[in-house]
């Protein structure tokens, strides 16, 4: 009798721990960025005053009549509609600086490449001080996976803006980069990726070296259906140039097709038998943008606009705003947490770290490679303790 109430006692004690046990079933990781999309427009949906400013009368009223509502929760959820019906419902949110949930780049910079490095090695570099498209000298975590047991050309990275494959450094890090203008080139194409190729050359990019994000997305979806990689990036730049040419309705409406996107990329994923509810998605952005109506196009720090930015020189404190961002996290590792309120300020430095944790992996592996420590994981994965949230 001693006997049997021993064996129902460990197995009530092995029962316990097993439940309580963090669960860390996900073997694969999407990442995906969203160049320069404000947290203002996430959080609040599309700012009625600069909409109404007098160069977008003709298409004002039909981004009210599509992205409007009568409360900022209804414009949200109608300009981003799956991150706020499905991630804000299944995963965690944050960087609503109007319930105290703020996150913020570390880099000393506010742009694209300086922010690019640090969501992929978990740390500023302050010698990346300009968008020039030279190798990073820094091994991000996409290299670093690469050669890791089990990840061996199973990571890949799809981008809008033609210096990634410089962001990447795809020399020393052969991984399979498609950015910029490049074709599809991986062996044995499909009938819709040669399609995307002869389409990508017939329809012309309104800007010289970001093409429309419908190609980047085309192509990391017929990757995905053709080798199942276990770790994809996947980065979205349109927002980001419709800003800087002053257009608020078409950078409204990018950011819409973004969430689209990323729609579409993560019902691929649970559409197959490899990435079922074996997946975890983190996206976040790269940088902010002004927060005033007459700033809103920009982003630099004081020290850019007196640098590498000087066609701002006027700003001689920055662009206020533009170092804020946000970042929004789905899967079966990804807290359940929906929007964070009244949470510490977290940084864009602890994307890398996240990522490796959700992965499995320790971040003081990967940081030694670079010979400095990284961000501290975000308390999103589980087994982290938990924060308020709503």
């Amino acid at each position: 009798m001693q006997q049997k109430k021993s064996i129902l006692v460990l197995f009530h004690t092995l029962l316990v721990l097993l439940i309580s046990r963090p669960s860390h079933a996900a073997d694969n990781l999407l990442i995906i960025s969203i160049d320069g999309l404000r947290w203002q427009e996430v959080f609040r949906g599309y700012e009625a005053s600069l909409l109404a400013k007098p160069e977008f009368k003709h298409d004002a009223q039909l981004i009210a009549d599509k992205f409007g509502g009568e409360s900022l929760h209804d414009k949200r959820q109608k300009l981003m509609p799956f991150l706020w019906k499905v991630i804000a419902k299944q995963g965690v949110l944050l960087g609503n600086r109007d319930k105290q949930s703020a996150m913020q780049v570390s880099n000393n910079w506010w742009f694209s490449y300086p922010g690019y490095n640090e969501i992929l090695t978990g740390k500023g570099d302050e010698d990346i001080d300009s968008n020039k498209p030279l190798p990073n000298p820094n091994v991000t975590i996409l290299e670093w996976l690469n050669k890791q047991n089990g990840y061996q050309d199973k990571v890949a990275v799809f981008g809008s803006w033609a210096v990634f494959p410089a962001i990447i450094n795809q020399e020393r890090s052969k991984l399979p980069i498609n950015a910029g203008f490049m074709p599809a080139a991986w062996d044995n194409l499909s009938a819709n990726t040669k399609w995307l190729n002869s389409l990508q050359e017939d329809i012309p990019s309104p800007w010289h070296n970001v093409r429309l994000d419908a190609f980047t997305v085309g192509f990391a979806q017929d990757y995905i259906l053709a080798k199942r990689p276990k770790v994809i990036y996947v980065a979205l730049g349109e927002t980001d140039d419709f800003a800087h040419d002053g257009d608020y309705p078409a950078y409204l409406s990018s950011a819409h097709r973004s969430d689209a996107f990323i729609k579409r990329l993560w019902q691929t994923l649970q559409s197959l038998a490899q990435y079922k509810g074996n997946t975890n998605l983190l996206i976040t952005v790269d940088h902010g943008r002004g927060e005033h109506n007459d700033t809103w196009q920009h982003h630099a720090s004081p020290k850019a606009t007196q640098g590498y930015l000087n066609d701002l020189a006027t700003h001689k404190q920055g662009i206020a705003g533009s170092n804020q961002v946000w970042m929004a996290a789905i899967g079966p590792d990804a807290k359940p947490m929906g929007e964070l309120r009244a949470s510490e300020t977290f940084s864009l430095n602890q994307i890398a770290a996240t990522a490796l944790e959700l992965l499995e992996k320790d971040p003081g592996d990967y940081a030694k490679i670079n010979g400095a420590p990284i961000g501290q994981a975000l308390p999103i994965v589980n087994g982290q303790s938990q924060t308020n949230s709503e």
